[in-house]
């Protein structure tokens, strides 16, 4: 094996500007192959982090019929040590207890639907670091009876620190929920979702608001890596009643994941795009190598050279011109992936205020999951070893006296 190695390298060689040629071009498809997918995979996950991260969590504790109905009758009771029973789950970092309710919320001029959400906010700074994201005004105390309203619902209803917003919604069992509160606090999302209807008050009084004295919707759970969900849901299930369930944040997303899902097909199709551009790359390359040397084949065939032989030579000079390629690519695009990294591309002007507009953060992230790199250079050595199906067939059909007379 190491003599044909020898010959295939020594062969490859032997016309550099063509090989320089097949090289660069499996390479800067590899590079906007590693691109494309790295923006696209780091997309997704910020996606997934604005709202798991912020709101959701990777799992959430609810009864068995809150998920269909949303409704505060499908509420559960849960104390304290409930809570504290439950951090003792194998991977969950924290847990943040939720009341959570659809209600209408009126400033000065304006009226609109909103997520009123309940919360500890001892157990929610650490969960989702909630208190970070205060811009204006002082995050919530657990003696608090005013309110954290997204910066986004803020600035449609035109309300700021210390004026007096209005809740109308159903509380439990048909109950009228109304009340007036309190601006403590602008709390500025990265997610537009997320920007355009939230408030947040304390969790008891949400519960007096609704009157749901002890009661929650949901207890979100976080994990510290995305790749312990499953193992943590397991251990929730185990500590939890009959009456209860847990739901992960694609059970909570639908909608995210379908999203992900659909991109990522359009995703993988641009990528098949791609690797056609790299296989008709290293095809144009192997069909004039072939043409060229035909009379060579028929010299080295008729002088005694097993056909196979000359199968694996030039197998192994279409697999060593693309792995080369492609490690040159990885190499080049390794940079320029860690580089947008850390300074993701940021829309402005009127593109962000597109993307704002259909609920997309104005930011293109990139990601730098060691698969993708994995995945290129093995994609790119099964194209050679597709199309070095061509020359070897050549080769097969070669007839020697023919190949010496006309080259």
């Amino acid at each position: 094996m190491f003599f044909y190695l020898y010959l295939a390298w020594r062969n490859i060689w032997r016309n550099k500007r063509r090989s320089i040629i097949n090289i660069a071009s499996v390479l800067f498809a590899v590079v906007v192959a590693l691109g494309t997918r790295s923006m696209q995979l780091g997309t997704y996950d910020r996606m997934i982090e604005n709202l798991v991260s912020y709101y959701t969590g990777y799992a959430q504790v609810q009864h068995k019929g809150y998920n269909d109905t949303h409704s505060l009758d499908e509420s559960f009771v849960a104390n304290e040590a409930f809570v504290s029973h439950l951090q003792g789950a194998d991977r969950a970092t924290s847990i943040a207890p939720r009341l959570e309710a659809f209600g209408l919320v009126c400033g000065d001029s304006a009226t609109m639907g909103a997520m009123l959400v309940g919360i500890d906010p001892a157990r929610e700074a650490e969960f989702s670091h909630l208190a970070r994201r205060v811009k204006q005004g002082a995050y919530l105390e657990a003696a608090s009876r005013g309110v954290l309203i997204a910066a986004g619902l803020a600035e449609q209803l035109k309300l700021g620190l210390n004026d007096t917003i209005v809740v109308l919604s159903q509380g439990y069992h048909g109950t009228t929920a109304a009340g007036k509160y309190a601006v403590e606090g602008i709390v500025d999302f990265p997610s537009p979702e997320l920007n355009n209807r939230l408030i947040y008050l304390t969790l008891p009084t949400a519960q007096n608001l609704f009157a749901c004295e002890n009661r929650l919707t949901s207890l979100a759970v976080m994990v510290k890596k995305s790749k312990h969900q499953l193992e943590m849901i397991e251990s929730v299930k185990s500590l939890i009643r009959d009456d209860l369930k847990v739901l992960s944040w694609q059970d909570l997303l639908p909608e995210l994941l379908q999203y992900i899902q659909m991109d990522n097909a359009s995703g993988v199709i641009w990528l098949i795009i791609i690797y056609m551009v790299i296989g008709f790359g290293i095809l144009g390359t192997i069909l004039m190598m072939t043409l060229e040397r035909n009379r060579e084949f028929g010299m080295l065939i008729a002088i005694g050279m097993k056909r196979g032989s000359i199968r694996v030579i030039v197998l192994l000079e279409s697999v060593i011109l693309s792995f080369i390629g492609a490690v040159a690519g990885a190499i080049v695009g390794a940079p320029i992936l860690l580089y947008f990294f850390y300074n993701p591309i940021r829309f402005t002007g009127d593109m962000a205020q597109y993307m704002i507009q259909y609920g997309f953060e104005p930011i293109m992230p990139f990601s730098l999951e060691p698969m993708i790199f994995v995945w290129q250079t093995v994609s790119v050595l099964i194209i050679a070893l597709v199309v070095a199906a061509y020359p070897l067939f050549k080769i097969s059909k070669i007839d020697p006296v023919s190949a010496l007379r006309t080259g």
